[in-house]
């Protein structure tokens, strides 16, 4: 069976993205870049990579006994991030929920020999790429999002991007 190129998201309802898109539409408009289809807006928990098509059910079995705490990320920022040239919607402080079910993501991927990225786990939501510099943008209003569950994301290659798709539980 084939590879997958897979990663944990929270991956918003439609109610959210509208709830966010109408919170930076005012920031996001005087920033210069290509607009990321709010369809596919997420943020990225734990970052898989290739991984074998056969074992992803017993990826879904195993994330599925992971329980999730409900808590709320407050977006309040859009910032530029030099290096990929983004702008990101960031949520400025991770709940203890969150920082959980992030460990509990990264210790159950392991146990597949997936070894994770050791930076800071920073919420974010990216709006636009290629963007040009600007300086950071508060937000007159912080989105706030309400979170009880996460979706195991396919990434697939396409011409002009990847495509997501969340593969349901």
């Amino acid at each position: 069976m084939s590879h997958k190129r897979l990663f944990f998201a929270l991956w918003p309802s439609e109610k959210q993205r509208e709830r966010l898109h109408d919170t930076i539409d005012p920031v996001v408009g005087l920033v210069d870049g290509s607009p990321v289809d709010r369809g596919t807006w997420h943020v990225t928990l734990v970052f898989i990579g290739k991984f074998s098509g056969r074992l992803i059910p017993e990826l879904q079995a195993k994330a599925a006994t992971i329980a999730v705490e409900p808590f709320r990320l407050c977006f309040d920022r859009l910032e530029f991030w030099k290096r990929p040239r983004l702008a990101c919607l960031v949520a400025g402080t991770v709940p203890p929920e969150l920082k959980r079910l992030v460990t509990s993501l990264t210790n159950m991927v392991a146990d597949f020999g997936v070894s994770t990225e050791k930076r800071r786990f920073l919420p974010h939501i990216t709006v636009l790429r290629g963007a040009r510099f600007f300086d950071e943008q508060r937000l007159a209003r912080a989105a706030v999002t309400e979170w009880s569950d996460f979706d195991l994301i396919d990434s697939v290659s396409q011409p002009g991007g990847s495509a997501y798709r969340p593969m349901k539980q």
